[in-house]
């Protein structure tokens, strides 16, 4: 715990710590729920209940949340929805599912033009796009919306016969979802999107042929690899993906503003602290799946490049369209953030050599 709470410090500043302890006794006291799109797994204990727990232990008792599995208080593929309607105080979800309705979340949620996820961490917190995440969700939604968690790159495909090169996406039949639906048909899949409590028995019985679903670790609880045994990788397709804490603007209103500062700095501490905790879980679970059977196959670079270039070329293709209010000014946020970065492996990385 107290590791833990260094860390918290270091992120949000030891005076709004401070002050939410002093003000522990004295301030008011919330009862919210919580949906989310998570049956379990990392995303629920990780990301939503390690929110709850951070957000009473830093209060001081002050804030009870109450985690709800997907499906609980509304759709869980339409949490935002469910918290704008006060069906739930909160919700965790990722953005990228409501790219439907508009495709500026793919942005914010990652898609397969993405940075990775330590480059998309200072764009969001240091290259602005924290408030615009916030400003569009608010405006296009009618809901508070933060980053909360967040992924390093997935798994490619977790499938039921290898998936290499360009010609095995031909016809595969795939769950997916967010942009990647549409961006997948480039590369001649077949792709389908459901919850994720659905995604094995669909596997298991073989409707599907793969899945995209989390990171490598992530997706050893998820038990894919016991009826999958193909594992493809790097997740070109999703290089990272910041989920989203997204809070009733009726319920936000009415919060004293060290509340507020407080709720959006343990939001960014949990992001953090996800982050690490996954990156370090991940390096483990490819040795998990090499003992329990797993064939692991490295994509070729064919598929990489084009995957990369599909996502690029349709983020370009949007932006011109102009079919979003906020898509283009994200976009070219993150370019621009891009541009700066563009040769930092040169300066942040030192060569070594393999023995």
């Amino acid at each position: 715990m107290k590791r833990r709470q260094l860390i918290g410090t270091g992120l949000a500043g030891a005076g709004l710590l401070a002050s939410a302890s002093a003000n522990a006794q004295t301030g008011p006291t919330y009862n919210w729920k919580m949906a989310t799109g998570w049956a379990g797994g990392p995303l629920m204990d990780i990301g939503a209940k390690a929110f709850a727990e951070r957000m009473a232990q830093l209060s001081g008792g002050r804030f009870k949340i109450q985690t709800f599995p997907g499906g609980g208080l509304g759709n869980a593929l339409k949490v935002p929805e469910t918290v704008k309607n006060g069906l739930a105080e909160c919700g965790h979800t990722w953005i990228g599912y409501d790219w439907g309705k508009d495709v500026t979340t793919a942005l914010f949620g990652g898609y397969a033009g993405s940075f990775d996820a330590e480059r998309m961490l200072h764009w969001l917190y240091e290259g602005g796009g924290v408030e615009l995440q916030r400003e569009f969700r608010e405006g296009a939604d009618g809901v508070i919306s933060f980053p909360l968690f967040m992924r390093t790159a997935e798994v490619f495909v977790h499938s039921r016969k290898p998936v290499k090169t360009l010609e095995d996406l031909k016809g595969l039949k795939l769950r997916t979802a967010g942009a990647w639906l549409e961006m997948s048909k480039e590369l001649g899949a077949a792709p389908v999107t459901t919850a994720g409590g659905d995604i094995f028995p669909m596997l298991e019985r073989g409707a599907i042929d793969a899945v995209e679903w989390g990171t490598p670790w992530e997706n050893v609880s998820s038990g894919f690899y016991k009826v999958a045994r193909y594992l493809s990788y790097p997740g070109v397709h999703q290089p990272c993906a910041p989920f989203e804490l997204v809070i009733n603007k009726g319920v936000w209103d009415k919060m004293p503003e060290a509340d507020r500062k407080l709720v959006e700095v343990v939001a960014k501490l949990v992001t953090f602290e996800s982050w690490a905790r996954i990156g370090a879980e991940d390096a483990k679970a490819f040795e998990f799946y090499k003992k329990n059977g797993v064939t692991l196959i490295e994509l070729d670079e064919e598929v990489q490049f084009a995957t990369r270039k599909i996502g690029l070329d349709w983020a370009d293709k949007t932006a011109k369209e102009g079919k979003s209010k906020w898509f283009a000014k994200v976009h070219q946020s993150q370019q621009a953030f891009d541009a700066a970065w563009r040769d930092a492996d040169d300066w942040r990385k030192v060569k070594i050599k393999r023995v």
